[in-house]
């Protein structure tokens, strides 16, 4: 691990370099700000430039995936990771409590952060400004915390969902990433809880 390097830093550059390894491309600023819980992609794009100034990757400005790792940056070593896809959760049971999982993936752990429990299948296009496709298995931290601007997976009623948490006073609300979608205003007395944070994603070719 580069000594020169902040803890968000070097998990954003393996993270960079596990997707490029693992998807043949490099990570949008929009998927890597929602891997590490930025509101914003300027966040992103923030840490990118300290990357480059430490010489660790070159940016090509006005390109969506415009990153490029340096020749003599050292990929990080692999440390597999087996995550269950979980298949259908019963409704108002936590995740993973009743959901037997339908295979398990081997990943590489540096794609991830935090380091995910299990994957999940995403079903709609709410969260398609975020990168985060119908079809596409999401990596899940299980935790019942969140700060707000993360994605979060919670339950509603017994109904799963994937959303950007945001707290307002004693007021909880879920916000969509695609304007066709309104945001879901969380009743004082509903079934709510949250399950884990969205700590990355696996897209299928």
């Amino acid at each position: 691990m580069p000594t020169d390097l902040t803890d968000r830093q070097q998990a954003i550059l393996d993270f960079v370099s596990a997707h490029i390894q693992a998807q043949g491309m490099p990570p949008t600023l929009a998927e890597i700000a929602a891997a590490f819980g930025f509101s914003q992609t300027r966040g992103a794009h923030k840490h990118l430039l300290a990357l480059e100034t430490k010489g660790h990757l070159r940016l090509l400005p006005g390109k969506a995936r415009g990153i490029r790792l340096t020749s003599n940056l050292r990929r990080p070593r692999t440390q597999g990771l087996s995550l269950p896809v979980l298949g259908r959760v019963a409704a108002g049971a936590p995740i993973g409590a009743d959901a037997e999982a339908s295979q398990h993936l081997l990943l590489d752990r540096a794609m991830f952060f935090p380091t995910p429990d299990y994957l999940l299948r995403v079903k709609g296009d709410s969260m398609i400004d975020d990168g985060i496709f119908d079809g596409d298995l999401i990596a899940v931290h299980r935790t019942n915390v969140a700060e707000n601007g993360q994605i979060v997976v919670a339950r509603v009623d017994g109904e799963i969902t994937v959303k950007r948490f945001k707290r307002d006073h004693s007021r909880i609300m879920l916000i969509p990433r695609n304007p066709d979608y309104a945001p879901i205003l969380v009743a004082p007395d509903a079934d709510f809880a949250i399950e884990g944070l969205y700590c990355g994603l696996v897209r299928s070719a």
